[in-house]
């Protein structure tokens, strides 16, 4: 009797820590809201933890209990409410309140499956870091809950859920097993899919116009500072999570990605070695032929070390060849290249170590997590031709820099996938998108997609792919650490909202709050225009800028891409 006294004590105590763990959001709002700065950090922190949180480990749970259609619903999550904004211009405030309450809706129901959580870390068999992984999470959500209301509904609304947290947490503490059951992922999986997407959405829209305190980007430091404390507080998540209990897509967990960075990194540290020594060499994506900076854009030539060494000679020889074909035909055609690189450094080394990393370590991680997803044990992606398909939706939105498209192809074969689709991120991502198809006519869409088609079957003779050597673990485990400490300078420089712009073809429009605002938008282009232009750091101020120096009618033409 005194034994289950004990756990029921010890249980309790967690519970309550739970409930403190929320309560310590609002104080750490109140001290960072103070400055524009300390916002700006704590922006960058919840930015990374919660959208961290929800890419490496709540996204593949939903796939492991809904497979594919988890995900489908997810993006509906995300983007619903995008395309609800743009087309009802006059109901953007209302569409986005609505996004704002499903998602904290589902916060609140979330917290009824961490009280049963504090009971079954009691359990015979379970790891005290289970409580305490439930406790963590709480402390971003918890300041999230009071960055998202406070400056929307106010102090009491802001309080009135954080109460209603506890409350529910209590709920799933005392309500037994039968209520958890219920409301386990199984059975709510396609609904907490579609929250989880509202969340993202919310998160990545920067709410109450915080975007607009920092134009001069002069706290991106203190933004970068708080992503570094969100990564740490991620990362110590995830380590109790996999301490606490094991999942059945092992293949696919966060061990599995850390595996996929130890063999990476002292190639990629290669690979920005190589570019540093080509820049030195004068090869720069300055150059002064076209068709030398359309060489550069598709396979650096660093992509190719990553290829040769991880994928094999044969794969690389093939990329080598196909890429000079596409340059050559591109060149001839006089197409522009899109997000063009404007501003160069002088030295070779802030080139390589640096300018580069700061272009390629978004879509190097975004790679990683991609295939985390997507090459799921869940998702049934095991025909070549669906795979191919998946492929190019994922290329069309993006800008794929051919730093991320060897790592894509890396985690791609890692993970099991067709030789055709290994091969079609070395030669397509870095040109197959919306943003660069725009840039050419018809007929020279026709003749890429051929080259690339015609290239992809003469890929179906090449032999399998295979790694040259192995490094010693501490050789990696060195190499990692060196490749974060130049991620995190990325982080800093940069801040992380505009660190992971690059991935996609256009900034994310800011939530218009009231009728006045979206009228003005929607009657004066030239003055919206004109804000675009004046901000150099967006890829579409990028592409207007290279437009304009190359072509000047096309530059009008293709000025909103």
């Amino acid at each position: 009797m005194a034994f289950f006294q004990q756990i029921s004590v010890e249980s309790m105590l967690y519970l309550l820590a739970s409930c403190i763990a929320l309560l310590i959001g609002p104080l750490f709002y109140r001290y960072f809201s103070s400055g524009s700065g300390l916002q700006k950090g704590l922006d960058g922190f919840i930015f990374v933890s919660l959208g961290g949180l929800v890419l490496i480990h709540i996204l593949p749970e939903l796939l492991q209990h809904g497979g594919l259609l988890a995900v489908i619903f997810v993006f509906l999550g995300i983007w619903g409410p995008t395309a609800s904004e743009r087309l009802f211009h006059r109901y953007s405030e209302i569409t986005h309140n609505l996004t704002l309450s499903l998602g904290i809706g589902g916060l609140l129901l979330h917290t009824i499956t961490d009280g049963g959580a504090m009971v079954l870390a009691q359990q015979d068999g379970s790891s005290i870091l289970l409580a305490l992984g439930v406790i963590m999470h709480r402390l971003p959500v918890g300041l999230a809950i009071w960055w998202l209301l406070k400056p929307q509904v106010g102090t009491r609304w802001a309080s009135l859920v954080l109460v209603a947290m506890m409350l529910l947490t209590g709920v799933g503490y005392f309500a037994g097993e039968q209520l958890i059951t219920q409301l386990s992922l199984e059975n709510t999986v396609y609904l907490q899919a579609f929250v989880t997407g509202s969340i993202l959405h919310v998160v990545l829209h920067q709410p109450h116009g915080q975007h607009d305190t920092d134009k001069q980007g002069k706290y991106e430091y203190q933004a970068g500072i708080g992503s570094l404390l969100g990564i740490g507080l991620l990362v110590m998540l995830l380590l109790m999570d996999s301490g606490g209990h094991e999942h059945a897509h092992h293949d696919h967990s966060t061990e599995q990605l850390i595996t996929w960075l130890l063999t990476l990194a002292p190639i990629l540290l290669l690979s920005y070695g190589a570019a540093a020594l080509r820049f030195k060499l004068g090869l720069t994506p300055q150059d002064s032929s076209l068709a030398r900076r359309w060489f550069q854009r598709l396979a650096g030539p660093e992509a190719l070390v990553i290829t040769a060494l991880l994928l094999g000679p044969w794969l690389a020889l093939f990329q080598l060849l196909v890429v000079f074909i596409l340059s050559t035909y591109l060149s001839h055609a006089n197409v522009t290249i899109t997000d063009p690189h404007t501003k160069l450094p002088s030295n070779a080394l802030r080139f390589g170590f640096a300018h580069l990393v700061d272009r390629s370590a978004p879509w190097i991680l975004l790679s990683l997590v991609l295939v985390n997803l997507i090459g799921h044990p869940s998702v049934p992606l095991s025909n070549p031709l669906l795979q191919v398909i998946v492929l190019l939706l994922v290329f069309l939105p993006m800008r794929f820099c051919n730093l991320g498209a060897a790592v894509l192809a890396l985690a791609l074969a890692y993970s099991g996938w067709s030789p055709i689709a290994i091969i079609m991120p070395l030669i397509a991502a870095p040109v197959l998108n919306i943003a660069q198809l725009k840039l050419m006519t018809w007929p020279q869409r026709a003749i890429l997609l051929s080259i690339i088609a015609l290239s992809l079957v003469a890929a179906l003779r090449l032999p399998l792919w295979f790694s040259l050597f192995t490094l010693p673990e501490v050789v990696n485990l060195v190499a990692l650490l060196i490749l974060s400490g130049l991620f995190a300078a990325s982080l800093l420089r940069l801040g992380p909202r505009k660190f992971l712009r690059r991935l996609m073809l256009s900034k994310p429009a800011a939530h218009a709050h009231g009728h006045s605002h979206a009228h003005a938008h929607s009657h004066e282009p030239s003055a919206s225009h004109t804000s675009v232009q004046s901000t150099a750091e967006t890829p579409s101020a990028h592409d207007h800028s290279d437009e304009h120096t190359h072509d000047k009618a096309k530059a009008n033409k293709h000025s909103h891409h």
